[in-house]
């Protein structure tokens, strides 16, 4: 996996400070989409606390109709209440999941923390089953904290 190569682009593109931090998250999408062979959809959702919803900010891949996730829904929602990372290898085994496309097989979402607080998320979804490993949690991680540097 090119992991270790792509940690020194993601850098990069997050601490380029003449670009908009949308327009940086958006960038790391598409990096991390055209890179690494299964993101076949990568996005940043953020929340809303006091609605208790999650809101799309950026993504690379087809668009979809879930710009707004509450809490609790989906793994995205599951994700935003439990504060831990949510790997899943076969989404069709999971009652609680929104399907975004007829193609996804498989959803990794990782919680991004600011000051201790669970503010948003990657959510990145796959078309093979069972891709993710302990290696995309670690990596998706360091991206989540690199993240939170600029907000």
């Amino acid at each position: 996996m090119p992991f270790k190569n792509l940690q020194p682009r993601v850098a990069a593109i997050l601490h380029n400070e003449e670009e908009t931090v949308a327009n940086r998250l958006t960038q790391v999408c598409e990096v991390l989409q055209n890179t690494i062979g299964y993101y076949d959809w990568v996005g940043f959702y953020f929340a809303n606390h006091e609605a208790k919803t999650l809101h799309l900010k950026a993504f690379a891949g087809e668009p979809t109709d879930h710009t707004v996730i509450p809490f609790g829904k989906g793994i995205c929602g599951q994700v935003a209440v439990s504060n831990e990372n949510f790997v899943v290898a076969d989404v069709k085994a999971q009652d609680n999941y929104i399907a975004c496309s007829i193609y996804v097989k498989a959803e990794i979402v990782v919680p991004l923390f600011k000051d201790g607080k669970n503010i948003g998320q990657i959510d990145i979804d796959s078309h093979i089953p069972d891709p993710f490993s302990e290696e995309d949690e670690r990596f998706l991680e360091w991206v989540n904290k690199k993240v939170a540097e600029i907000l």
